[in-house]
């Protein structure tokens, strides 16, 4: 955060001493990384919070919830840079001073070193919200880097291409809204329950299907919050096996999940019957065996 208030109080001073609509936007736009990386904090700390008796699912949609926030104003950001190179782009304007490009080329080494530190630490953690906002930073690098040429052609042409400057802040705000469409809709589907990676509930399956007891997985479902996985899964057992056997087998399901895959935080197991005969013909030798005591 510190370095995002530097970033932009100096892409907002060189702008307006320099005469660089696409800089004095870009200023606005690190404002926006800086609110967003509250945002952010935010969020992990609230998804890190454990279930209570308001949400016994824990607070893990925060995490989700801060990355769409995040890449909305994304796309808040270039709406408001096109709309603003729009209505300047044609009026008499000066050509933008040569230091400019000395302020943008510190702003773009110093943005692409934070996205890719901060890219680093979100695949470490598998958080959405902080792989949002390392892209955050590459979209504002990007941004820096196309102020830049704008500047430099309106510098190289001289009078008659100082337009170049909010053609460029145009081009950078498309970057920055199509990184923002990248980042919401992930978002969007973890808020919605929409099936994670397939590799997850596949993975789930064959632990469950290799678990003795088990005649067949009906159905698996998973769903991601925050940084843990819920897993619904119907399973089914020898019809004639006893309520207490069939329990503990439920329980065995759950357990070497949740050991295997640390990532699952819960799982909800549904017995049924199995719809075909155990092989072999009639009940398993231990269908009718008693559970062993905790």
């Amino acid at each position: 955060m510190v370095v995002n208030t530097w970033l932009a109080a100096a892409k907002l001073i060189a702008g307006l001493l320099g005469h660089s609509h696409a800089l004095v936007a870009d200023g606005v736009e690190s404002l926006a990384d800086l609110f967003s990386s509250i945002v952010v904090w935010r969020g992990l700390v609230v998804a890190s919070e454990p279930a209570d008796d308001d949400h016994p699912y824990g607070h893990g949609k925060a995490e989700p919830l801060a990355a769409a926030i995040v890449a909305t104003m994304l796309l808040i950001a270039a709406a408001g840079i096109t709309f603003q190179a729009l209505a300047e782009i044609w009026q008499p304007r000066h050509t933008p001073a040569a230091f400019t490009l000395a302020a943008l080329a510190v702003v773009v080494i110093a943005k692409e070193i934070l996205f890719r530190s901060v890219l680093r630490v979100g695949v470490a953690l598998g958080s959405a919200v902080v792989r949002t906002d390392a892209w955050h930073h590459r979209s504002d690098a990007i941004t820096s880097l196309a102020a830049g040429i704008g500047i430099s052609v309106a510098l190289i042409g001289g009078k008659g291409y100082e337009m170049a400057d909010d053609v460029a802040a145009i081009v950078a705000a498309g970057i920055i809204a199509w990184n923002g469409w990248r980042l919401l809709r992930p978002a969007l589907d973890e808020l919605m329950d929409a099936s994670p990676d397939p590799e997850v509930a596949e993975r789930v399956s064959e632990i469950a299907a290799a678990t003795p007891g088990v005649v067949r997985v009906e159905k698996c479902i998973v769903r991601k919050m925050g940084y843990h996985f819920f897993v619904d899964m119907h399973l089914e057992v020898d019809p004639q096996m006893t309520v207490q056997r069939a329990h503990q087998i439920a329980h065995d399901v759950k357990d070497k999940i949740r050991i295997q895959l640390p990532s699952v935080h819960d799982v909800l197991v549904h017995i049924e019957p199995a719809r075909q005969k155990v092989e072999g013909g009639g009940q398993p030798s231990d269908a009718r065996s008693p559970a062993p005591r905790a």
